[in-house]
């Protein structure tokens, strides 16, 4: 294979048509290696946070071949299989958020998303509720790449050239108490979940069927958790109107923010909570979602089934090395790592912020993480879009060995920059200083090709 793969010499629809890229040939722990050798510290955890255990665990690979021989596709409309229900046995005894009952595996965090829509519409509707079909969602949130999904998604620059085609959708504004708040944090979590409650009561909560958002704001935002209060709140606001509240805990669930799922640092229950990524660890494509038991008991009681299904709902391949994963993630306590190591990360970060005047904001929990770029930390003014900031620190992240996440539109969808990071839940300390000193000689070679920070 050769080290380089052109735009003209490919096959492949890669993301970026005009990029030369790099050919990686192995991961081992945090690190990918090219097929020259190159090292590079996997700080985006994939694409991204996905690769929670780390690369090359010898105890996964094992199940996963152990399976394979045994049985890697069930036709689940006839049977159940083992490693789904042992599977779906672990995640809910010993990861899932409270109220969870029961859980349906998909293939990805898009498909999580779909199937968590139509299951709250059907839940209303077999209750008598048939005209509660409105989903509301947030800007600057990211929940998939369908049509529905991206719908939802309040992701600009994703949703913008397809907008005349994608389903009729209802956004309010996010909870990002660094650009949007004042003094008092407590306070701004209630007036941001409120604009929830006027926005049910414009609709009328006879329309409003599901109210969804991340615990921790991703791609969109770079890592942003909601403040203390908010989504507390939120879950006030959803009992009072009959509107379910859906986790989308793609990113977050599975120990990844330093507990088992977002949400948890909220103690607030959720009615369907939606997950991929961590759940396998890259091993294997798996989502999932979880219901209440509110929920699944409604539809059981009525037609007795929910309108969801996949081809790979239920792999038994999949399932059986999310197990692995999960079990892996539980024998090395790695979600206590990610809240220790994720501290130090953050504090890491601090000091990159007093070095660096282009970072405005550092913010996160656990191992996800996220820096926003401004041109002036007292303004908080965000670069024009042409400068592509971010971009340009993770190119030269990426030079130095360090896979970064760069986002745009973090401001107001178009507008800011920021990047993310979210490593394996297995990174050290001195990994994490290692990282840093990579982002602190990228911060310092871009700040001197911008003449407004020079």
């Amino acid at each position: 294979m050769q080290t380089l793969i052109s735009p003209d010499q490919t096959d492949v629809i890669h993301r970026d048509l005009n990029r030369t890229y790099p050919v990686v040939d192995r991961g081992e722990g945090v690190y990918l290696y090219d097929s020259t050798g190159k090292r590079y510290i996997d700080g985006s955890g994939g694409s991204a946070a996905v690769t929670a255990i780390g690369h090359g665990v010898r105890e996964v690979a094992d199940a996963m071949a152990a399976q394979a021989m045994r049985l890697a596709c069930s036709p689940t409309h006839a049977f159940s299989n083992e490693p789904i229900e042992r599977c779906a046995e672990l995640i809910l005894e010993r990861f899932a958020p409270q109220g969870m009952a029961r859980i349906f595996f998909c293939s990805s965090g898009s498909e999580a998303n779909e199937n968590a829509l139509k299951m709250a519409l059907q839940y209303h509707r077999e209750r008598g509720d048939a005209s509660k079909q409105i989903v509301i969602s947030r800007w600057n949130s990211f929940h998939g790449l369908t049509m529905a999904t991206l719908g939802l998604s309040g992701h600009t620059g994703r949703r913008r050239k397809l907008v005349p085609a994608l389903p009729t959708s209802v956004h309010i504004a996010p909870c990002h108490f660094y650009r949007y708040g004042g003094d008092d944090q407590a306070a701004y979590g209630i007036e941001a979940a409120d604009t929830l409650d006027r926005e049910i009561r414009n609709l009328g909560a006879e329309n409003v069927a599901a109210f969804i958002a991340e615990p921790v704001v991703g791609a969109t935002l770079g890592a942003v958790p909601a403040v203390a209060g908010y989504f507390e709140r939120v879950r006030e606001i959803c009992d009072r109107h009959n509107v379910l509240l859906i986790a989308d805990e793609v990113m977050t669930g599975f120990g990844r923010t330093g507990m088992a799922f977002g949400i948890d640092h909220w103690q607030v229950r959720p009615d369907l909570v939606s997950c991929a990524k961590g759940i396998s660890g890259g091993y294997s494509p798996l989502g999932a979602v979880m219901a209440s038991a509110e929920v699944v008991d409604t539809v059981r009681s009525r037609s007795g089934s929910f309108l969801i299904g996949g081809t790979a709902s239920g792999n038994p391949l999949s399932c059986a090395v999310a197990s692995a994963v999960l079990n892996y993630v539980l024998d090395h306590d790695l979600i206590a790592n990610a809240q220790t190591v994720g501290r130090y990360f953050l504090d890491q970060l601090a000091e990159i912020r007093k070095a660096h005047p282009i970072v405005g904001d550092v913010r996160g929990l656990g191992l996800l993480v996220g820096l926003e770029f401004v041109q002036d930390q007292v303004s908080k003014a965000p670069f024009p879009v042409t400068e592509q900031v971010a971009k340009r620190i993770g190119a030269e992240t990426f030079a130095r060995g360090l896979l970064s996440y760069p986002g745009q539109g973090t401001v107001d969808g178009t507008e800011g920059d920021h990047i993310m990071y979210a490593p394996p839940l297995t990174i050290t300390r001195t990994q994490i200083d290692d990282l840093i000193a990579i982002l602190d000689a990228s911060l310092t070679a871009v700040e001197a090709t911008l003449p407004a920070i020079t």
